[in-house]
């Protein structure tokens, strides 16, 4: 079960302190290092503008910090979860590395066993974990204007079609269809509830999804029917702004995004849309909540339609709408996911209100 975690001023001065009391329960990452560290490293202490707590490791792989080689993170997960702490630090020791349930039973483990314990403490399997990561080697060569040749390579697959069947799973755009021109340019962020994919322009924020939402390539192929368009990776102002912005919201500093949005969509769709994005931090609503709000009652099922249709998470704010007898319903992004980000905006409501 995961801590909840105090302020993080408290975790500030815990870390300053080497509070051995949080050792297992609280970890810091460091923007300017790019590591995470236990609360009690003896390495210089980072500034509290660079820090981010989390309160498991797997939370700060996600979030793409490395583990501190001085403090050794992973072995603290290694002592409370063997399996689990083994196999997250397998994977950063050799983030190309193609995972096969065949490697599992070389280890003696059951692969039935570790997908749950993956899933319960993640919300993805360990090999979805391990693609993901052998993915986003790739976005920092493509990103880089590299070879879609060298991308493979850094990502670890052995073949070309393997390679560009994955990607455009991810993606739904082939690497080697790629324009590092394109109006539209893709990135891969890197956020606390695991890495998400972004879409921009000079201007506007097309999609913000998460890695692994089964429905990310069909949104992509929307967008570029939309558009009548290519795309490419790389990182325009928006997307500079989002990853900035993202960090301070996952950091616990509320923020009232101020990204322009091109989420497309129907004239119904955009208004559920908007009125999403009316619903204060904090707070959610009901879908028959939200179907009186825009003067339509009876459209409940139709509200909740253009709810999951949503391509821009977090920004429109579809996770802040619950069943209607307060139970959290479905949630492209995962269930977990959208426990915690209600959960984050509560601590938000509650800074204000103190």
């Amino acid at each position: 079960m995961m801590f909840n975690l105090p302020s993080d001023d408290t975790l500030y001065d815990a870390l300053l302190a080497r509070d051995s009391g949080y050792e297992g329960r609280a970890y810091v990452g460091v923007s300017s290092t790019g590591i995470f560290c236990r609360l009690t490293c003896s390495a210089r202490k980072p500034l509290r503008k660079n820090c981010t707590f989390y309160d498991s490791v797997a939370a700060s792989i996600e979030a793409g910090f490395r583990p501190c080689k001085r403090c050794k993170p992973l072995e603290a997960a290694g002592q409370l979860d063997p399996m689990v702490g083994d196999l997250v630090s397998a994977i950063e020791l050799d983030p190309t590395r193609r995972w096969r349930e065949a490697d599992l039973i070389a280890r003696g483990l059951d692969p039935s066993s570790v997908r749950r314990a993956f899933k319960r403490n993640f919300g993805i399997s360990f090999l979805e974990m391990a693609r993901q990561r052998r993915l986003r080697e790739s976005f920092t060569v493509l990103a880089n204007e590299g070879k879609v040749i060298d991308a493979q390579l850094e990502a670890g697959f052995e073949s070309a079609s393997a390679f560009r069947a994955s990607f455009a799973k991810l993606l739904g755009v082939a690497p080697g269809k790629l324009n590092k021109n394109a109006r539209l340019q893709a990135n891969w962020i890197e956020t606390d509830l695991g890495p998400m994919i972004a879409v921009c322009d000079d201007r506007h924020l097309y999609l913000l999804e998460f890695a692994d939402r089964k429905a990310l390539p069909a949104e992509l192929k929307s967008i570029l029917k939309d558009v009548k368009g290519d795309i490419g990776i790389g990182r325009p102002a928006p997307m500079v702004r989002l990853e900035q912005q993202l960090a301070e919201f996952f950091a616990g500093h509320h923020r009232d995004f101020d990204i322009p949005l091109a989420p497309g969509g129907t004239p119904f769709q955009a208004n559920v849309w908007a009125a999403l994005r009316k619903i204060p931090a904090g707070e959610t609503r009901s879908y028959r909540d939200l179907a009186t709000q825009i003067d339509r009652p009876t459209a409940t099922r139709a509200v909740a339609r253009a709810n999951g249709a949503n391509r821009i998470a977090i920004l429109i704010p579809c996770h802040r709408v619950i069943g209607a007898d307060g139970s959290l319903t479905g949630y492209g992004g995962g269930i977990w996911r959208k426990e915690k980000l209600i959960a984050l905006e509560q601590g938000f409501a509650r800074q204000k209100a103190g």
